[in-house]
């Protein structure tokens, strides 16, 4: 499936997942697409490993719990999320050093709460993991402890940055 890309979403500094200065970071580029998605793209490194070759499980979760997470920003940008639940589910084993694909979407909503599900996919389109989560939503300000300016935190525009993402 290719996906057009309608925006780009915000990098942190230090975030383990999206961190452009953490060393030990990820660092997923994440994309809104026009079906309402959020898209992230990124490639495990060596010190990412659980097996060798393979991402640990806990970073493949913590991908997830993120792009779940950023799910709620196609409706509400202004909003930010802590995660109540996530379930995930290992399908396969997920490759170090290979572009990889996560994919969410929001699933229902109240005032306080929202669901997603999304999946991590592989270059040949497969499943390698998928996820539910819960979360509370609100401002940086009602979600306690986020109070004040958020340092590091931006849109890093990229010319390498996709206009379509193809799954």
């Amino acid at each position: 499936m290719k996906y057009k890309v309608v925006k780009k979403h915000n990098n942190s500094d230090m975030c383990v997942v999206c961190g452009l200065v953490n060393p030990f970071s990820v660092k997923v580029r994440f994309y809104e697409s026009e079906t309402g998605e959020i898209i992230g793209i990124f490639k495990g490194a060596e010190h990412h490993q659980g097996f060798p070759g393979r991402m640990h499980g806990g970073i493949i979760s913590t991908v997830l719990d993120e792009v779940l997470g950023r799910s709620l920003n196609v409706k509400h940008p202004e909003e930010w999320s802590v995660t109540v639940e996530l379930n995930v589910r290992f399908k396969k084993p997920i490759p170090l050093d290979t572009e990889l694909k996560a994919v969410s979407r929001l699933e229902k909503e109240n005032r306080k709460l929202f669901e997603a599900t999304g999946e991590i996919y592989l270059p040949d389109g497969t499943i390698g993991a998928s996820a539910w989560g819960k979360f509370f939503r609100g401002t940086p300000v009602e979600l306690k402890g986020m109070e004040g300016e958020l340092t590091g935190w931006r849109r890093v525009n990229d010319p390498l940055d996709p206009v379509e993402i193809e799954i």
